[in-house]
């Protein structure tokens, strides 16, 4: 099967990504991962459970594991993710949220699943 990608736009968003972002959105594993699961998602989802569900995939759940992945998460992947406007967190309820922007990643984040994402 093959996917079509050259329509960055897809019809019910009048919004579009520059390449350059959504390189850079999905160079980082994690980032691919927290996108594909939270598509896979209705509505917010705690960000723990994210966290979680990432070290899980990583086969690293410990606890020290967890908290380095939440920092990194907090410091690094979710300030990008909120910049290009494809989440939505919200830091009184600690649940991030995808924004109809994100379903510009969608067949890109279709690609890497076959890779194994």
């Amino acid at each position: 099967m093959k996917t079509d990608t050259s329509d960055a736009n897809p019809v019910g968003t009048d919004r579009s990504l520059p390449s350059n972002t959504i390189f850079e959105l999905l160079l980082e594993e994690q980032r691919r991962y927290a996108l594909y699961y939270l598509s896979e998602k209705v509505g917010a989802v705690s960000l723990e459970d994210l966290i979680d569900r990432i070290a899980d995939r990583e086969g690293q759940s410990t606890r020290e594991r967890i908290d380095r992945i939440t920092v990194e998460f907090h410091h690094n992947h979710l300030r990008k993710l909120i910049d290009a406007d494809v989440l939505r967190y919200d830091a009184d309820a600690g649940t991030v949220e995808r924004r109809a922007a994100a379903r510009l990643l969608d067949p890109y984040l279709e690609l890497a699943s076959v890779d194994g994402l």
